[in-house]
């Protein structure tokens, strides 16, 4: 065989009623030097199936009564420790695993605010969990949809029941992925001193992207189709799909063709070496006891996780007025641009909200200060609050938001004027500024409004509509709910959500509209009110006061 000839290798071996295939693509370097990669393909048994990648052997578990297969707790990148805490994520996966049986989840990261390391958490949790239709092969070429779990960047995991969705997908179904990143102090520290010691900015970002980049090497492995793959969030989820499009200045580098959002998270995006994060990174290491070290840095690399997991709590707690500490920042290079400046300028990825989204946010404050359930709550309340969120807000600025938000219109209560001003600039508005921006450049995009006065619709109440089965309720929320999946399911498999009613396009490049009303017993397009349009416009008017 001459010198770099490729040579491919196929095996069909029969044991039991098991079918393997695999090609071996085998490039000739040298005379005496082969290196192979093995390309697997998926294989059924009884009750199993079975994915050979080129580091590891996965055996996932197949559920007849669902009619999905399942592959848990799949590592995607090596594990975050040691000398790799606070660097990139090592993808693609270097240490060979041998046979592993996936058939539970993962650790989750490590959440703030955990004082400690518990059962089921770990630094060490860069894993996958990949859902499949029953009876795909390799050469099904199924649309994919990629979850990212919400709960502001320090919460959360991607325990999804995807059963619902999956059943809900137009014939012959799609592939649904979910990946943990790491979070809170593990995944989002930033700081002068940080950045020039190797740490790694944004790293839960980097974390995603290293999925995504998974996802393209390896999901044909598993029936899937690299070219259709879609992002999906919620909240903190949302907001980092939204980051996705806006990365590398608007090059999404062939990683996904159409993206979705439940709830984009507008939250404040200091610069790295800004003081605010400068602050944070001091207090922080001051918390985990390494303050007054020569060397910070390699004092925080060489503290357990205990310790660090405590520190991220104790400053959290130190913070009585935010709800967020640890949230992605701008580094410069992946994110160089912040979301409002980004979406109106037209640097953003050209791919394809709930009504109380404001809602309980401020009666979780233990600053009496900040919390405008307070019995002695005044406008004062609501401006400590908005500021505890984004520390650039002005009492300017508020008096403006004052006068957009008369109080007689929220029964003269200052919690509800308070929950409608943050739903609306941290969630609501969001929506509206990506899906106008995708209209003034010829993308199509689809808004919704949540309304449920059954089960809620407070922040990431959608979500039960989605994840759980329609068979649990009864009625109009029944049917509200397996229309919702047919439409999230059906935009991943034919980029147009398709249900009862018709879900038209955005065609309004300024309000984001028109949008379809999800609401138990009406299903049917509104127009944006042109208060709420005022109103969005004059959160993104700040957007620099505000640093989204």
């Amino acid at each position: 065989m001459p010198r770099n000839a490729i040579c491919y290798k196929e095996i069909d071996t029969r044991k039991s009623n098991s079918i393997l295939n695999s090609f071996f693509s085998c490039a000739m370097l040298g005379l005496n030097t082969i290196v192979c990669l093995s390309i697997a393909y998926l294989s059924t048994a009884a009750g199993q199936a079975t994915v050979h990648l080129d580091y590891g052997t996965f055996i996932g578990v197949s559920d007849n009564t669902t009619g999905v297969t399942s592959f848990k707790g799949l590592r995607y990148a090596e594990p975050p420790v040691g000398h790799l805490r606070w660097k990139a994520p090592v993808f693609p996966p270097t240490t060979q695993l041998g046979t592993v049986h996936a058939t539970a989840f993962g650790n989750s990261c490590i959440p703030v605010p955990q004082s400690t390391v518990v059962a089921g958490t770990s630094e060490d949790c860069l894993f996958a969990n990949v859902y499949v239709p029953s009876g795909a092969t390799s050469n099904s070429k199924l649309p994919v949809m990629v979850w990212f779990h919400g709960g502001g960047f320090q919460t959360g995991n991607g325990r999804n029941n995807a059963t619902p969705l999956m059943q809900a997908a137009p014939s012959p179904g799609m592939i649904f992925v979910t990946f943990e990143y790491r979070l809170g102090q593990f995944g989002f520290l930033a700081g002068s001193t940080f950045a020039n010691a190797g740490g790694v900015l944004n790293a839960g970002m980097l974390d995603q992207r290293a999925g995504l980049k998974w996802v393209q090497r390896y999901i044909s492995s598993f029936g899937g189709d690299p070219e259709k793959v879609t992002i999906w969030g919620e909240s903190a989820g949302a907001g980092a799909t939204m980051f996705h499009l806006i990365a590398n200045g608007g090059d999404q580098k062939g990683l996904f063709r159409a993206s979705m959002g439940d709830s984009a998270s507008l939250s404040f995006m200091p610069d790295f070496d800004s003081d605010y994060m400068n602050n944070v990174f001091d207090l922080f290491a001051n918390f985990a006891g390494c303050s007054k070290s020569s060397n910070v840095m390699d004092c925080l690399n060489n503290v357990n996780s205990s310790t660090l997991a405590s520190a991220g709590t104790r400053l959290l707690n130190n913070r009585t007025s935010t709800l967020f500490v640890f949230a992605p920042c701008i580094d410069g290079t992946f994110l160089a641009t912040r979301p409002v400046e980004a979406f109106a300028s037209g640097n953003f990825s050209h791919v394809r909200s709930n009504t109380d989204e404001g809602a309980n946010w401020s009666a979780s404050l233990p600053n009496p200060a900040a919390n405008t359930s307070e019995p002695t709550a005044t406008e004062t309340t609501i401006y400590n609050f908005l500021a505890g969120q984004w520390v650039g807000f002005t009492e300017k600025s508020f008096t403006k938001a004052l006068a957009l938000y008369p109080l007689s219109d929220y029964d003269n209560s200052l919690s509800l004027q308070g929950q409608q001003m943050y739903g609306e600039a941290r969630y609501i508005c969001s929506g509206f500024m990506i899906t106008a921006a995708a209209a003034r450049l010829g993308s199509n995009s689809f808004h919704y409004h949540y309304d449920n006065p059954d089960q809620g619709s407070t922040h990431g109440a959608d979500l039960t509509g989605l994840f759980n089965p329609p068979s649990e309720f009864s009625g109009n929320d029944a049917a509200l709910f397996t229309a919702m999946q047919k439409y999230w399911s059906s935009f991943v498999t034919a980029q147009t959500p398709q249900a009862t009613a018709k879900w038209t396009r955005v065609t309004n490049s300024t309000s984001g509209g028109p949008r379809i009303l999800l609401h138990p017993g009406n299903i049917t397009m509104e127009a944006v009110s042109d208060a709420q349009a005022r109103r969005c416009a004059f959160w993104h008017s700040i957007s620099e006061e505000l640093s989204t």
